[in-house]
């Protein structure tokens, strides 16, 4: 058992964007507007004013006073590497023709997608009230590894919202086993509109807020531990001292986009951002 969380935990590591081996993807390929989160608009394909030559940000330690929050709470699950050093072996796009620019910028988030999947599936197999599906788990992640080696054109060509509903089903089984353990009614708010709700406090141990949106909900103290939280909305959301032990589908980027304080617990898939220390 002790091995196999190891090992999950090891590919876990892999899942997590390292700039040392991308070539910038996410600062070129993606697309951002003028918001609280970006300070400029940029069209997608197109660098971001603070790329530098060396695919690094010229701004990534100021990043959130200069108003490009929304940089900080991003990850590509790895996706950058992958596509940067094994879907191109290496081949950079400022160097290229422009042709391969452009399958990069379009190969990219679609491997971001079945990275984030990977992640949840990884993170799946790690659960143990999941042993019953953990055959159709491996299958499923097994399967996904197999699409993200494809060729540009492959990858292109793939239908991911086809797969992605495929393993949503998995997904929501290893979600209804794991909370199962928990006693009295477990609070169904799937998809459900909190923003700014009034939660201090809040018994939600065991719910499933899948898709809800809590933007600057106010969950200082409350208990989500159990609780299924992939995709929740979470930007700017108050964790001080919230006790997330045992949350799971929880990213790092939604944390990210949270506010927390010493005293919040997390599950052990995720670290405590930096800028919480920060926060009075």
């Amino acid at each position: 058992m002790l091995n196999g969380m190891r090992e999950h935990q090891a590919e876990q590591a892999e899942l997590r964007g390292d700039c040392e081996r991308c070539f910038g993807l996410c600062c070129v390929a993606l697309p951002f507007a003028a918001s609280a989160d970006f300070a400029v608009d940029k069209a997608a394909g197109t660098p971001c004013r603070n790329l530098r030559e060396d695919h690094r940000c010229g701004i990534h330690a100021r990043l959130r006073q200069k108003g490009f929050t929304g940089c900080t709470v991003y990850d590509c699950f790895g996706a950058g590497q992958q596509v940067s050093q094994i879907t191109f072996g290496g081949q950079d796009w400022r160097t290229g023709p422009p042709e391969r620019a452009r399958h990069m910028f379009d190969v990219f988030p679609v491997v971001r997608q079945l990275h984030e999947l990977l992640w949840y599936l990884t993170e799946a197999l790690t659960l143990p009230a999941a042993r019953p599906v953990h055959a159709e788990l491996r299958e499923a992640l097994g399967k996904t590894e197999e699409l993200t080696g494809g060729t540009p054109e492959e990858l292109v060509a793939l239908d991911v919202a086809a797969h992605r509903q495929e393993v949503n089903v998995l997904l929501l089984r290893t979600s209804e086993l794991a909370r199962a353990g928990f006693k009295g009614r477990k609070k169904d708010r799937r998809g459900a509109d909190l923003m700014g709700a009034r939660l201090k406090g809040a018994d939600l141990r065991g719910a499933c807020l899948r898709g809800a949106y809590l933007i600057a909900a106010d969950l200082t103290g409350a208990d989500l531990r159990g609780a299924d939280l992939i995709g929740t909305d979470l930007r700017d959301a108050d964790l001080t001292d919230a006790d997330l032990t045992g949350a799971f589908f929880l990213t790092q980027p939604q944390l990210n986009a949270a506010r927390g304080s010493a005293g919040t617990r997390l599950p052990g898939s995720v670290t405590r951002p930096g800028h919480w220390t920060a926060q009075v």
